[in-house]
């Protein structure tokens, strides 16, 4: 019986990752991913979908790596032999490459081009999609923001970011390897970490709600951001690795947002409607039945270099890749929330039987 097709997926434990995998495994794939050793596990994620490995016919095969390591990626190109590799590893997290800047540049930017030299290297052709961002756009140059833009990273995780770009263009035209950047911006889901804004919105609105937390404090409240949906956004990824000719797409939905109306969303869909007061940094979000405040500035959440407006134009991804986002912004936010609640739930009666216990 012939092999499946292979798939690598770096990052896999994350957001993007797990989305991707559940793509794969859908579409019949073999799917390995490079998880780091830790003495906890952090693959909740991906759970329902792992499988023993005494089972048959397994999808889902998981492997110890890690980007700062090139000896394991050899290794592990050479054991599995992918048809198609997914580099979305990364120290994602903007405000953090504020204050690991090294690491970020390490893992985010150097990590990209070990994994380029180790297919090199081995001398195996399989296709390559590296994750690129929104965020080396910046200081944008022009509205809205488009493959042919100019970059102004304003973060070292933007400026890491950029540098993996450029190297996957170099491999390319250089080794003649099929790899491709996706250049996505904002992309959020459920399954979000909690210390991006976008879930600490979500996850706070459901907390006040149950009586968990008294406040939420955020930074730029008038950052404006193009905010789209994980699970489409793995879509167009696949997509980009199923066309003749390797290319460099953005990938967006075309609507920009600011902080502020992700929390009036979220804040109205728990029953909080939110009634704004101040200005600059004195703003602060106000329920609006109890005049109580819920939300405020914290400046410890401000950017030392702010990046206040990011809107793609995918004109290009829809015309050659036949993809457009399936999600609106509205209906982001309400999964988001929606799946917030129920944890702030769960978490309320929890708190509640112990109080009953005591």
């Amino acid at each position: 019986m012939p092999r499946r097709k292979r798939a690598l997926v770096t990052g896999i434990t994350g957001q993007d990752g797990s989305y991707l995998a559940e793509l794969l495994i859908e579409k019949g794939y073999e799917v390995h991913g490079i998880i780091r050793r830790a003495s906890t596990f952090n693959t909740e994620r991906i759970d329902h979908l792992y499988q023993d490995p005494q089972e048959e016919n397994r999808t889902l095969f998981l492997h110890f790596g890690d980007l700062n390591d090139a000896s394991s990626l050899n290794h592990i190109l050479r054991v599995v032999d992918p048809e198609e590799i997914y580099n979305l590893g990364a120290q994602s997290h903007v405000k953090v490459s504020f204050d690991t800047p090294e690491y970020t540049g390490e893992v985010t930017g150097l990590g990209a081009i070990r994994l380029l030299e180790a297919v090199r290297e081995l001398s195996i052709r399989p296709r390559i999609y590296q994750a690129s961002s929104s965020e080396m756009f910046g200081k944008a140059q022009e509205v809205p923001q488009r493959e042919t833009t100019s970059f102004y990273p304003r973060s070292p995780y933007g400026v890491a970011k950029l540098y993996a770009y450029w190297m996957t263009v170099n491999y390319r035209e250089a080794y003649d390897l099929f790899a491709v950047n996706g250049i996505l911006f904002n992309h959020e889901s459920p399954r979000r970490g909690e210390t991006f804004v976008s879930r600490k919105i979500t996850r706070a609105a459901g907390r006040i709600k149950y009586g968990l937390q008294d406040r939420l404090y955020l930074g730029n409240l008038d950052a404006k951001r193009d905010w789209g949906y994980a699970r489409d956004y793995v879509d167009a990824m696949w997509r980009m690795l199923q066309q003749p000719i390797a290319q460099d797409y953005v990938i967006a939905t075309g609507e920009t947002h600011t902080v502020r109306e992700f929390c009036d969303l979220a804040f109205t869909r728990v029953g909080i409607p939110i009634e704004w007061r101040g200005e600059g940094m004195d703003e602060k979000g106000h329920d609006t039945r109890s005049g109580n405040v819920v939300i405020e500035i914290d400046p410890r959440y401000l950017r030392p270099t702010e990046v206040d407006l990011l809107l793609g134009d995918a004109t290009k991804a829809r015309e050659v890749l036949g993809w457009t986002p399936t999600t609106a912004f509205e209906k982001l936010v309400e999964l988001m929330v929606d799946n917030d609640l129920r944890l702030a739930a769960d978490e309320a009666d929890l708190r509640n039987a112990r109080a009953a216990r005591a």
